[in-house]
């Protein structure tokens, strides 16, 4: 038996040399210069493996969201490639419908996460396609950029978003979404219902009126499941002008932070409450 884990021994000592794959020496230097948050916000599974890019010439040092423009800039001087330019992203809900606007039908008391009420329902409220609004996407995310507001809403900050995406993962409603920071159009509600149907359920919601689509440059905005898709591929130019004759305010022109002020509109003759 001793025999025969010598054999073995040897026989990986001597696979071990052969099959030997050289690190670039840089390898620990790069890593140490990132964030080390091993976010994923690259697209890869954290630092060691951006690094590892980084040295294979896949992929440039502003693909990093988290690093400093200081830090990006060291990173490339140290490696000599050009830093790149990267488009800033933000995490986008596609929801406005809070406590004030989404119709309640029932007292949750069951465990205060929104994966759990999930399972059970919407938390008290009639819409079962938007926030929950317990804040499982405030406890995920890793950069203190997502704080729940006394609506039962999310808001991101743009400002501290790194597009790492654990706020869309978090969500078992699939309503957040990263865009990039310089497109504006945002759908804020993912009810899939027309006229007074989606109306009965949130005084936000899109009623499926085609508006914004017919406003909108051919192929900027179109209308798919009664709500608005907006692909800025398709069309151009995006003005806030897209959004103006929306009724409720579920289409609406952002820049910055979402969801951070209340006004009155008027529905089919009724007045609520519309969160900017």
């Amino acid at each position: 038996m001793a025999g025969l884990g010598l054999v073995f021994g040897v026989v990986l000592a001597v696979a071990s040399r052969l099959l030997k794959v050289e690190e670039d020496p840089r390898l620990d230097m790069v890593e140490e210069a990132l964030p080390g948050s091993n976010c994923g916000a690259c697209g890869l599974p954290g630092c060691r493996a951006f690094a590892e890019a980084l040295l294979a010439g896949t992929t440039s040092p502003s693909g990093c969201s988290v690093s400093s423009p200081e830090a990006i800039d060291a990173i490339a001087d140290m490696l000599g490639v050009d830093a790149g330019v990267a488009v800033a992203r933000v995490a986008r809900l596609h929801c406005a419908g809070g406590r004030a606007q989404a119709v309640q039908v029932a007292d949750y008391q069951g465990v205060e996460t929104c994966a759990g009420a999930a399972l059970v329902g919407a938390a008290g409220k009639s819409c079962t396609w938007g926030c929950i609004g317990l804040g499982d996407c405030e406890v995920a995310c890793s950069f203190g950029a997502i704080t729940m507001n006394d609506n039962g809403l999310p808001v991101v900050a743009p400002a501290l978003c790194t597009a790492c995406g654990d706020c869309v993962t978090a969500c078992p409603r699939d309503l957040f979404e990263l865009l990039p920071a310089d497109q504006h159009i945002i759908v804020q509600c993912s009810v899939p219902l027309a006229g007074e149907e989606a109306l009965a359920l949130c005084t936000v919601a899109c009623d499926a009126c085609g508006r914004c689509a017919q406003d909108a440059p051919p192929g900027l905005i179109t209308m798919v499941g009664n709500l608005p898709v907006v692909d800025y591929s398709g069309g151009g130019p995006a003005t806030p002008m897209v959004v103006q004759r929306c009724p409720t305010g579920a289409i609406r022109w952002v820049e910055g932070e979402q969801l951070q002020e209340q006004r009155p509109v008027e529905v089919a003759g009724r007045s609520h409450a519309t969160v900017g």
